[in-house]
């Protein structure tokens, strides 16, 4: 994997945190790590400097992580609604899962922060990228992780059967 080639852009208001991140992308070979304090600066960063994958945190000031991903996905000067981004946090309670899922964000992961499960969610977007989906209300990654081959029909949930 070329990690060397990538842009990257950590939107966290926590310095250590965007240090730790650096060092860890950095020892996997990425050259080039953009940095933003909240995501007001980092959408300014995106219309300057053409980023591959954005790494954020959900709880920030200004502009928190997930009303971040909502402008990006869905803001019409968007500087790249494509953008794969990576969601950080502390706070992985279902509702903030959902939250951030909801948003459009392609990964969620953990503090603690390893290298390890960086690297696994570095490696799902670049070896497994998901198609994007624009409907009403979400525009973002497929929410589906898996394809099942064995279904028959246009719908998977279980409630959506009730309202056909």
């Amino acid at each position: 994997m070329r990690f060397d080639l990538l842009k990257i852009l950590l939107v966290d208001d926590n310095q250590h945190m965007r240090l730790l991140l650096t060092e860890i992308l950095r020892a996997l070979g990425v050259r080039h790590v953009f940095e933003a304090l909240d995501g007001i600066e980092a959408l300014e960063m995106m219309r300057r400097v053409p980023i591959d994958i954005v790494i954020t945190d959900l709880k920030m000031g200004a502009l928190d992580g997930i009303a971040f991903v909502n402008q990006l996905r869905r803001s019409p000067d968007s500087p790249n609604p494509f953008a794969p981004v990576i969601m950080i946090t502390g706070h992985s309670t279902t509702r903030r899962v959902q939250d951030a899922r909801d948003a459009g964000v392609n990964e969620f992961l953990t503090k603690p922060v390893t290298a390890r499960g960086l690297i696994n969610r570095l490696t799902l977007l670049i070896d497994q990228p998901r198609d994007y989906v624009r409907c009403d209300t979400y525009f973002g990654p497929d929410r589906r992780r898996h394809a099942r081959p064995d279904h028959k029909g246009p719908w998977r949930r279980s409630e959506d059967a009730i309202a056909i």
